[in-house]
């Protein structure tokens, strides 16, 4: 397989990288300043695209390569890759489930912890020695707390059953109602937002969910709640985040995504109300290096004709 070209569209994963480039032709495309030229040199050597959450595959993309076979995904969300045009072309898609749930379910409770406790805030105020001059401010528990959850799939399920060892009542709003549960199911955001105090965004990105957590629903979440987004940044109108803050109509938030990434609002920072980090979810070398065995597998499987292990498309 070493002659099967494999696009990579970004920096994404050390070990990775190094294992296509050991098992295949690997075109590192953020090495190339002029990409069309690069796409018009090399268009009939590449079968294969690894793209990640930040860098997919778009129309034009998959236009430039008549060649293309397969999109193997470096992440669960797809919504960097135009999944429509890969079914009407006959591109096969992969991604990589179930390996990142665990990890992403922690960090999202472990957002919901810092934000309410100020963890970083009260790690600050230790660091800076003003311990000495008194007392941290009181926080908020939550232990009890009504947690409400944007989409119960794999990751949201998961987030739900750490939330119940903190005696945490759990509601979700979905496009359907989940059989199977005994979690109170809520027919729209709206609903939810208005009867829970820490509300988690953990549904995929498109169309419909792109701003779904609007100025409306952060009014009906209110300034004792919290929202935590560890799914995508353009779930949530970001500017409207930012006012929301700001004006205290909220009362907190814990971000692992943001909608313009890298590139995070000024605003945010002066904010002792919200924890940031840098889309981590997943970040554990344990489970990049399961995602990275499933971008492989994916790959070779398709290539020697087996069954695909993640089959999207």
């Amino acid at each position: 397989m070493e002659a099967i070209g494999v696009l990579m569209t970004c920096p994404m994963s050390t070990p990775l990288e190094e294992e296509l480039d050991k098992k295949f032709k690997l075109f590192r495309f953020w090495n190339f300043p002029d990409k069309i030229d690069f796409l018009k040199q090399n268009s009939n050597s590449i079968r294969a695209i690894v793209g990640n959450a930040t860098a997919g595959a778009d129309a034009l993309l998959i236009d430039s390569l008549p060649k293309l076979e397969i999109i193997s995904s470096f992440s669960v969300g797809l919504d960097k890759i135009d999944l429509g045009y890969c079914k009407q072309k006959g591109i096969r898609v992969t991604n990589t489930p179930d390996v990142l749930t665990e990890d992403v379910a922690d960090i999202a409770i472990g957002l919901i912890l810092a934000t309410l406790r100020r963890i970083c805030e009260s790690d600050q105020y230790v660091r800076k020695g003003l311990w000495k001059l008194g007392d941290f401010k009181m926080t908020t528990k939550f232990s009890g707390k009504r947690v409400g959850i944007l989409g119960l799939g794999r990751i949201g399920l998961a987030i739900a059953k750490r939330a119940e060892a903190f005696s945490c009542p759990i509601s979700y709003y979905s496009r359907n109602e989940k059989p199977n549960t005994t979690y109170k199911y809520y027919s729209n955001v709206m609903d939810l937002a208005s009867n829970c105090d820490i509300l988690v965004v953990a549904c995929p990105l498109t169309a419909e969910t792109r701003h779904i957590i609007n100025r409306e629903v952060m009014n009906a979440l209110g300034p004792k709640g919290v929202l935590i987004n560890i799914g995508r940044g353009p779930h949530v109108d970001e500017p409207e985040l930012v006012s929301a803050l700001v004006e205290g109509r909220l009362g907190g938030a814990g971000l692992d995504v943001f909608e313009n990434e890298p590139e995070v609002p000024e605003k945010l920072f002066a904010l002792d109300n919200v924890v940031l980090q840098p889309h981590v979810g997943s970040g554990t070398f344990e489970t990049r290096a399961d995602m990275g065995n499933l971008v492989i597998g994916n790959l070779e499987a398709h290539f020697l004709n087996k069954p695909l292990l993640t089959p999207v498309v």
